[in-house]
């Protein structure tokens, strides 16, 4: 069992009434049964090992949440995981729950299995995952399971040496932890040398002030800084504690601390406030962009077929037709010739380019970044994106644009002529929900296939919404059905699953009968070996800049010139349904 002086890390293994990002919120003492309880505490939910076991973890149910109290076991994994806490490399706790019961978004009821160790996620806020909540929105169900991140930070204990007494403390402040904060917690987030600093500042200035009563300009002749060793000031502290009153006090309302030091530096004669309140410094060489996940570029982009020359004549001799069969012969009959069709097909180049300027006065003024490289960087990925996206639909642009990219030279795999991508209609009823398309679509990517001629095993393009339809469709009993994305694939008979942000609410505008019907796409089957891109030499990505004289203006320009299009019959297969 873990005592009150003898752990190695805290946390919170849950929060309570704090959204997480699937909308569901953990309620207040959800986990109240679980006050007192000590569970395992393992790494990455890996229970099935006794090896990922890395000691054992308390549980105390608190307003707020559930803090955890874990100690680490005397195993090799155990005194790992412990160095690897302690170096701060990983700083992450995360619970395993089942038995929730829900009502609404609220998580109501549950038990705590386990704590484990986590990677810090991308996501830094509160969230679950890998739901199972058969009913989600029913009070009476209550055999859920789920992992649940807080995405706070663990609590190192460094010096073995609380008592009982700092115990209690310390749960009266976790207690408090929706109340304002004190004089006292405010200081803790000051390091040695401000908190040095401010006592000084504080100090010195009150006793200067108070020497200084009677003169008529009310002006502070002494500088704690010059010279003075201002550990001196230490001993003020019970004066500086009631400056720190009024500032700290006041600091809500003049809306930060730095503002209220200011508001009362003529009361207390304080100086060199930069001392505490140094300049701000950047996290990042670079400013970050803020931009679509872009991992599916690079999917494309490695996996198209490239030739070292840009027109590209397709030739193919269509043997599907009877005429083209073989035949049997009787004695004295007529023999008669093979009969079948040529077809030809030519793409040409298209120039795409992205152009930037800057003033060489705003270049030379910008010191703290590589302003250049960074730019650069910004339009290779950005040309990358753009092409990446004309391969697979187009570029989304208005045929009458005059940035449009023409789609005779880059040829998109999703409208290209029937002959190369084949369009496959997925039958989905009017009102259907969003688990019966997902399992239209599953089925229509089987059935398509017996008409796919491409090379290999195929690749599925689709958007993150579909994806996770198929991954949250549950049998009859509830259960989910594909618990992995490699799972979805092979029952779609595609390598891989790809997401692609710019495939979103895509449609097109197709005539049948006499009557003009929208397709929406949900998704491209192809292996983009069976996609050629063709550049000329010089016609390959390159990077120009020139520099304008006249106007003071240095000029960036990136671009390519090559075509594009299928190689192969019958190689790609677009999933789409129509508007009911």
């Amino acid at each position: 069992m873990t005592s009150s002086n003898d752990w190695d890390f805290k946390g919170w293994g849950t929060r309570a009434n704090l959204k997480c990002s699937d909308g569901r919120t953990i309620m207040e003492n959800a986990f109240a049964d679980d006050d007192g309880k000590t569970v395992p505490l393992v790494w990455g939910h890996q229970h099935d090992d006794p090896k990922n076991v890395l000691g054992h973890a308390l549980l105390k149910n608190t307003k707020g949440g559930v803090r955890v109290t874990a100690v680490f076991n005397d195993t090799e994994s155990g005194r790992n995981a412990k160095a690897l806490v302690r170096n701060g490399d990983v700083s992450s706790l995360s619970i395993y729950a089942n038995k929730l019961k829900q009502s609404g978004g609220n998580v109501l009821h549950g038990a705590i299995r386990e704590v484990s160790l986590v990677l810090a996620g991308a996501n830094p806020g509160a969230f679950i995952d890998n739901v199972n909540l058969a009913h989600a929105y029913s009070d009476e169900y209550d055999d859920g399971e789920a992992y649940i991140y807080t995405g706070e930070p663990i609590e190192l204990f460094i010096e073995h040496a609380k008592d009982e007494k700092d115990e209690k403390e310390e749960e009266s402040e976790v207690a408090q932890s929706g109340k304002e904060r004190t004089v006292g917690d405010v200081l803790e987030t000051f390091n040695e040398e401000q908190k040095k600093v401010l006592y000084a500042l504080i100090g010195a200035a009150i006793e200067e002030k108070g020497s200084n009563k009677e003169e008529d300009d009310g002006e502070v002749k002494h500088n704690v800084f010059d010279g003075d060793d201002y550990s001196n000031s230490l001993a003020h502290e019970e004066r500086v504690a009631e400056a720190m009153n009024v500032i700290i006090g006041d600091a809500k309302r003049f809306g930060s601390m730095k503002e209220s030091y200011l508001q009362h530096a003529d009361d207390f004669g304080i100086t060199n406030l930069e001392y505490l309140f140094p300049d701000f410094e950047n996290l990042d060489k670079t400013p970050q962009w803020i931009k679509r996940p872009d991992d599916w570029v690079s999917v494309v982009m490695n996996g198209i077929h490239h030739t070292p020359f840009s027109r590209i004549r397709s030739l193919f001799a269509d043997i599907t037709e009877d005429e083209a069969r073989a035949k049997g012969y009787i004695k004295g009959n007529l023999k008669k010739e093979e009969v079948f069709s040529l077809l030809k097909r030519e793409t040409t180049p298209t120039t795409v380019y992205k152009k930037q300027k800057f003033h060489r006065d705003d270049i030379v003024d910008i010191t703290t970044i590589e302003v250049i490289n960074w730019v650069k960087t910004e339009m290779r990925m950005m040309l990358n994106e753009e092409l990446a996206r004309a391969y697979l639909v187009g570029d989304g642009r208005l045929s009458s644009s005059d940035d449009k990219i023409n789609e005779l030279n880059i040829r998109p795999i999703w409208t290209d002529d029937d002959l190369f991508t084949i369009k496959y209609k997925v039958n989905i009823a009017a009102g259907a929900t969003e688990s019966e398309k997902a399992k239209a679509m599953i089925r229509a990517a089987v059935k398509s296939r017996k008409d796919y001629r491409g090379s290999g095993n195929p690749v599925l393009f689709t958007t993150d919404d579909w994806l996770t339809d198929m991954l949250l469709l549950e049998d009859t009993t509830g259960r989910i059905i594909y618990d992995s994305e490699a799972k979805v694939a092979t029952a779609m008979r595609v390598s891989k699953i790809v997401t692609v942000p710019v495939m979103e609410n895509l449609t097109r505008t197709v005539t049948e009968g006499g009557s003009s019907k929208t397709r929406h796409l949900m998704g491209i089957i192809v292996n983009l070996a069976d996609y050629n891109v063709g550049a000329d030499k010089g016609g390959a990505i390159g990077m120009f800049d020139d520099f304008d004289i006249d106007y003071n203006m240095q000029k960036y320009l990136i671009e390519t010139r090559c075509s594009g299009a299928l190689t192969k019959p019958y190689s790609a297969i677009a999933l789409e349904y129509e508007s009911t």
